[in-house]
């Protein structure tokens, strides 16, 4: 079954082209670090909309107005593909950003639910990420979309909670710190009285906070939403015949933000795993 149904906007785009990734901030940085590990020839283009993160406060239609106007700078790169390495944004403004793209566009809830299905054993399922992924039930409905069209009988339980401070100490790298560890014990003791075996780690910044997630739920299996975009726009690119046959003697990942705090780069590199570079400052909307 095809990965992708073009867009009556679709362009003719060449292998040379870069991947473009957007995240409301530095978070995405976790999806760029499995995409550069995993297709090592392609160069990326990544817009952090850092001016107005947090979009997990917004309204649908903010974020959706957000959210285009990051596709649209990045199809001003002529970028040949579109990962949405943002949960808020994949929650409430996927559909609207693929009308206006003439490439394909991944997001992260559909490739991290069908995941979960496929490895929980018991049925249940969590899923962690900010206040309006959570409150928007996009998981939650795309995994009971799922089932009905799978027609898989046995019975799938969801729980879902909001994790907001996970973003921050991600951000200050307090990954092991003890003040993590006891806000992680509140956040997720639901999930373990619900006795779920798989957890959607339903937001881009919570990857760094996997051992610290892992040692409070021991025995349950973490899917990292961003990787699992990543391995979609993969197959994507593999059934396109896009992929990128050498990168050549550009950078790596060219990065851009709408603000440039001092911090940035540091957290930055800290989410990406190695050097980042330059990351130039620039204007989205009117």
């Amino acid at each position: 079954m095809s990965v992708f149904s073009p867009s009556p906007l679709s362009t003719f785009v060449e292998e040379s082209q870069a991947i473009g990734v957007f995240d409301s901030g530095v978070g995405g940085l976790t999806a760029v670090r499995k995409l550069v590990n995993m297709l090592p020839n392609e160069r990326v283009i990544y817009l952090g909309d850092t001016a107005r993160v947090p979009y997990g406060n917004k309204t649908a239609a903010t974020v959706s107005t957000y959210s285009q106007e990051c596709v649209q700078f990045l199809l001003q790169r002529k970028v040949k593909l579109v990962i949405v390495a943002c949960n808020t944004a994949s929650a409430l403004a996927l559909e609207s950003v693929q009308q206006i793209s003439s490439v394909p566009v991944v997001g992260v809830i559909a490739p991290a639910a069908e995941t979960a299905l496929k490895q929980t054993r018991s049925g249940n399922i969590g899923i962690i990420g900010t206040r309006a992924t959570v409150q928007s039930a996009a998981y939650q409905t795309k995994i009971k979309h799922l089932c009905a069209s799978e027609g898989i009988e046995r019975e799938v339980r969801v729980f879902a909670e909001a994790c907001p401070l996970f973003v921050p100490f991600a951000e200050e790298g307090w990954h092991y710190h003890p003040a993590t560890r006891l806000v992680a014990e509140e956040y997720l003791a639901p999930l373990k009285k619900a006795q779920i075996d798989t957890l959607i780690l339903g937001c881009t910044h919570y990857p760094m906070l996997t051992d610290v997630i892992q040692d409070v739920l021991p025995n349950v299996q973490l899917i990292n939403s961003g990787e699992e975009a990543v391995s979609v726009a993969d197959a994507i690119l593999h059934e396109m015949s896009i992929h990128a046959a050498q990168r050549g003697m550009n950078r790596i990942v060219e990065c851009y933000v709408t603000d440039k705090s001092t911090a940035f780069m540091s957290v930055a590199e800290r989410f990406l795993g190695f050097p980042l570079g330059i990351a130039e400052e620039v204007r989205l909307g009117k």
